[in-house]
């Protein structure tokens, strides 16, 4: 497996398929060609239906200025949901044209060419065998990571953690209507301040954990800076769980970057061995894996046992099997901002369960992530980010109020 670097990236949301991957192969495409005057970009598949919505022009032209950007909804059999076709001219001459996949979190690949993150770092694929190593050799998930990661990771893991932090902390002091065209305003202000009369310790913890992804989520889709985890559709879900133990329960940064980097093997297993990306397995890919994420590092955090830890992890992506991608008018707004609060707090009940049950268990971290992608790719494309289906369908678009 890759390093957990290729887990968390930071950049402008609303979607890191849709504007941080297509920003990137715009960026390296430019590069390739400086002799170019000229430059076509076309927009496949998801990137074609909910292009628009997720901001993909937008931040494509942050690149290509002058690029002229086509969208084509009717080629079908793509060899990825989220393809594009580049092509650079010069005088009329096509100097290159090459499809260019976004294949979730950020990541892209260019057609016939090596994957630029593909470095192995893991020679365990599986979870089943990361914690079979962790076993034999007598250490936890985070000293596994130390061993196997480069001496940088600190430090990024680090970086990532204060991008988290900053937007959840801009998005608690924002207010106002969010863009787009839904009229969406921003909650997670409200939720961190309005406290119910006689408000019990668990309601509180629900309500300002629920503010944190809110926040998280909302800067998202102002696109503004986020970290994908492992998406900006799911960007909430993991610093809403960690500000929260930080800032509320008083663990330290040190610990809090130690989680981090367990949440992120899970992630990492998951990308390998099935996909992050709503457009190729629905919504389960994307708030699936960051509640899984969030469990696992949690369990860690609290000091659990490796059978405690994959428990969590298994337990938060199994009740969020078959969710759907079907985000209104393509923007990451309805229902997505509301979906990363609520599995912030699955997570923390994922986790709660796992204490005591673990020892019962019958399903395999692994076995839910296979589960996973067969589903994803059992599910209609309706429900695979195309806004075809679902609340995208109950709540058009051209009824916005």
């Amino acid at each position: 497996m890759k390093s957990i670097r290729s887990v968390y990236k930071i950049g402008h949301g609303p979607s890191s398929s849709h504007t941080v991957g297509p920003y990137n192969a715009a960026l390296r495409f430019a590069a390739r060609h400086p002799e170019a005057d000229a430059f076509e970009v076309t927009l496949y598949g998801s990137l074609a239906f909910t292009g628009a919505g997720h901001g993909t022009e937008k931040a494509i032209r942050s690149a290509l200025p002058e690029a002229e950007i086509r969208t084509d909804t009717e080629t079908a059999d793509l060899p990825h949901p989220n393809t594009m076709l580049f092509t650079a001219r010069r005088e009329g001459r096509v100097l290159e044209s090459i499809r260019v996949f976004s294949v979730g979190g950020g990541s892209i690949l260019f057609e016939g060419e090596p994957d630029p993150e593909a470095r192995e770092v893991y020679p365990e694929k599986t979870m089943t065998e990361i914690l079979d190593v962790c076993r034999e050799e007598r250490c936890s998930l985070q000293e596994l990571i130390v061993r196997r990661e480069d001496p940088q990771l600190k430090d990024y893991l680090r970086e990532v953690w204060h991008a988290m932090r900053a937007a959840v902390e801009r998005g608690l002091g924002a207010e106002g209507v969010l863009p787009g065209g839904l009229n969406l305003n921003r909650k997670a202000r409200i939720l961190y301040e309005k406290r119910c009369y006689n408000e019990s310790a668990d309601v509180t913890m629900n309500r300002l954990i629920a503010a944190y992804a809110y926040a998280v989520s909302e800067e998202n889709a102002s696109e503004n800076i986020v970290v994908t985890a492992p998406t900006c559709g799911s960007c909430g879900v993991i610093p809403a769980v960690f500000y929260y133990m930080q800032e509320d329960r008083g663990f330290p940064e040190e610990e809090i970057l130690e989680a981090l980097a367990v949440s992120a093997i899970f992630g990492n297993v998951i990308r390998t061995n099935a996909s992050i990306s709503g457009a190729e397995c629905g919504c389960q890919a994307e708030i699936g894996s960051a509640c899984s994420m969030a469990a696992s590092g949690l369990a860690a955090l609290y000091g659990l046992n490796l059978e405690q830890i994959e428990y969590a992890a298994e337990i938060a992506m199994e009740h969020n099997l078959g969710l759907t991608c079907d985000p209104v008018g393509g923007l990451v707004q309805i229902p997505c901002i509301e979906r990363n609060a609520v599995a912030a707090m699955r997570a923390i009940s994922a986790v709660n369960l796992s204490r005591f049950l673990y020892e019962t268990r019958k399903i395999s971290f692994d076995m839910v992530v296979d589960t996973m992608y067969q589903t994803g790719k059992d599910m209609s494309e309706k429900y695979r980010e195309t806004s075809h289906g679902g609340l995208a369908q109950m709540y058009p678009f051209s009824h916005r109020d």
